[in-house]
């Protein structure tokens, strides 16, 4: 929630529409509180809508001499390389042991992480917990609260799921696999970022993956919270959103002061979540 609610007040300073922002805003929520393993297409679809909204499909004939659209290189070289080991990721981990389903896991999340970390949390707790039951739901908590209290927190969530997978060998590939959509982003397609902020298409379809990415973030703590099962940890839970969203404390201090917390219900041999 913390990380979320500062993205609002940007985000609906450069709505164009109220009514599509607030829709994409909340298809984000309900999409990583329901049905995170298909948030992607929820993403996609919100900013393909603001696409078409914007700006309407013209009628063929006024697109005649398009070839200033092709680019230089012909379409040649333009796809990021971690796009096109994408089928087959996928075709490994239908075929393959658990390895290459810890290779396609890792690569959603690298690739799909669009707007922040917390993106994460919806497209992977359902196949850490549900699909491939590597993990118990507080296990993958724990994974999430490991990756916000170290450097670098979603390659340490997925490394945490892949560890839980594949011991060590599934936890450094799935740090590898989790940086290479990035990386290929970066230094395949740096020359043309420029481009492609000033584009008209791609703000548009910004203008509505935006709200729904921050929607997802603000979402993904439905999912996180149905992973508490004791009361006292509720208690935490409502502690931490004082701390931070009323008293505007930081992050390090709530979750050193809530590891705190457990630390004592431990020693007094309270009841621990499994």
């Amino acid at each position: 929630m913390q990380a979320g609610w500062p993205l609002l007040g940007a985000s609906w300073r450069s709505r164009a529409h109220t009514a599509r922002w607030a829709a994409c805003l909340l298809a984000g929520a309900a999409a990583a509180a329901t049905i995170g393993e298909w948030l992607a297409l929820v993403l996609l679809a919100c900013g393909a809508a603001e696409l078409a909204a914007r700006h309407p499909r013209r009628h063929p004939a006024a697109r005649q001499d398009t070839g200033q659209d092709t680019g230089q290189d012909g379409g040649q070289g333009r796809r990021p390389g971690g796009i096109t080991a994408l089928p087959v990721l996928a075709t490994g981990a239908i075929t393959g042991g658990v390895l290459a389903s810890v290779a396609w896991v890792a690569f959603k999340a690298g690739a799909l992480s669009y707007g922040g970390g917390f993106v994460i949390i919806p497209l992977m707790q359902p196949d850490a917990v549900s699909h491939y039951h590597w993990m118990t739901a507080a296990q993958f908590l724990n994974a999430v609260a490991l990756g916000q209290i170290t450097p670098g927190p979603v390659v340490q969530t997925v490394a945490a799921v892949g560890y839980a997978a594949a011991g060590l060998a599934g936890g450094i590939l799935a740090s590898a696999v989790a940086f290479a959509p990035s990386f290929s982003f970066v230094l395949l397609g740096a020359r043309r970022f420029d481009r492609l902020r000033g584009d008209r298409r791609a703000r548009a379809f910004l203008g509505g993956a935006g709200p729904a990415a921050i929607g997802a973030i603000l979402g993904s703590a439905v999912p996180l919270t149905r992973a508490l099962t004791q009361p006292w940890q509720y208690a935490v839970l409502g502690a931490a959103l004082v701390l931070m969203l009323a008293l505007r404390r930081g992050v390090v201090l709530t979750l050193l002061t809530a590891g705190a917390a457990g630390t004592l219900i431990a020693v007094a041999r309270g009841p621990l979540p499994y």
